[in-house]
Formats: C-alpha cells, sequence, structure tokens
C-alpha cells in the first residue's frame, strides 16, 4: 500500500494549527501570570473546582477534567494550597479518595480572573474570525475531538457535569 502523503492544504492546515497550539496556551498563560501569578493549567484547575458542587471534586475526576496526570495535579493542587486557594480532604463518601476543594480566597481569584481570561480566549481565538469562521471551527474540533475519543471517556463534559 502506497504512503497517503498530506496534500497541500492539508500540510498547510496541520502546519497552522501546530502553531496555534502553542502560541495559543502561551497567550492565556500571559495573561494568567500578569494578572494573577498563576499558569494557565492552575487556572483549568481552579475553574473546574469552581463549577463544580460545593466548589470540590475528587482529585481522579478533577486530573481528567484539568487535562492533567494524576502526578501533575498533585503538584498543581500543592501550589495552590500553599496560596490558600484549595484544600485538600477525605471523600466524606468512601473516606478513602481524596477531594480539592476551592476556598473562598479561591474562589476570589476565580471570580477576579475570570473576566480577563475571557478576554484573552476572545482575542486570541474569536476576533481574527468572522462569526462563520467559529462556527465551521467549533464543528471541526468536535469532529476531530469525536474521531480521538468515540467512547467520550477522555473529552470533557461541556455542561461541566
Amino acid at each position: 500500500m502506497a504512503q497517503r502523503w498530506l496534500d497541500e492544504e492539508q500540510q498547510r492546515t496541520w502546519r497552522a494549527w501546530l502553531t496555534a497550539a502553542e502560541l495559543l496556551p502561551r497567550a492565556l498563560d500571559a495573561q494568567l501570570q500578569r494578572d494573577a501569578g498563576i499558569t494557565h493549567a492552575a487556572y483549568v484547575v481552579l475553574a473546574m473546582l469552581s463549577e463544580a458542587p460545593g466548589r470540590s471534586r475528587r482529585m481522579s475526576d478533577l486530573a481528567r477534567r484539568a487535562n492533567q496526570t494524576q502526578s501533575r495535579l498533585s503538584h498543581t493542587v500543592a501550589r495552590l494550597e500553599e496560596r490558600g486557594w484549595v484544600r485538600r480532604e477525605r471523600s466524606a463518601e468512601d473516606g478513602r479518595g481524596n477531594v480539592a476543594v476551592l476556598t473562598d480566597a479561591g474562589w476570589g481569584v476565580v471570580r477576579s480572573v475570570a473576566p480577563g481570561h475571557v478576554d484573552a480566549v476572545r482575542t486570541a481565538l474569536f476576533d481574527p474570525l468572522t462569526e462563520e469562521q467559529a462556527r465551521v471551527l467549533g464543528e471541526a474540533l468536535e469532529a476531530v475531538v469525536e474521531a480521538l475519543d468515540p467512547d467520550h471517556v477522555l473529552r470533557l463534559d461541556p455542561s461541566g457535569g
């Protein structure tokens, strides 16, 4: 079977994706470092906790939702604990698992940083696009995610549930 190479348009799209995948997180990290002294990965942890009932999640669930390994999440949560924004507790359900809880101070950080973060996302991702381009991009990314995760076990639940 002959190798199927990317055609010129596919190659252009692939390279644009690689560049965007590098530059977008860099832009979001810069905004969050400037506004709160945290990384985008740490902000995602805070945001996932802020959206949870009781502002708490099991560490295993939080790792999946924040797209971090258990080890990386443990380090991220430790840094957030040092700042008083998160605390860890034993699960009240079974006493075995650990739960990360967003503190009132952490909730304050999320509320103060979120507007600037939304502006940074809008500026970096949506402002350069027409409404039609944004719609098509969303549909295209959903199709890629579906192909990569057909059983829906790796992806975040957009509803936060």
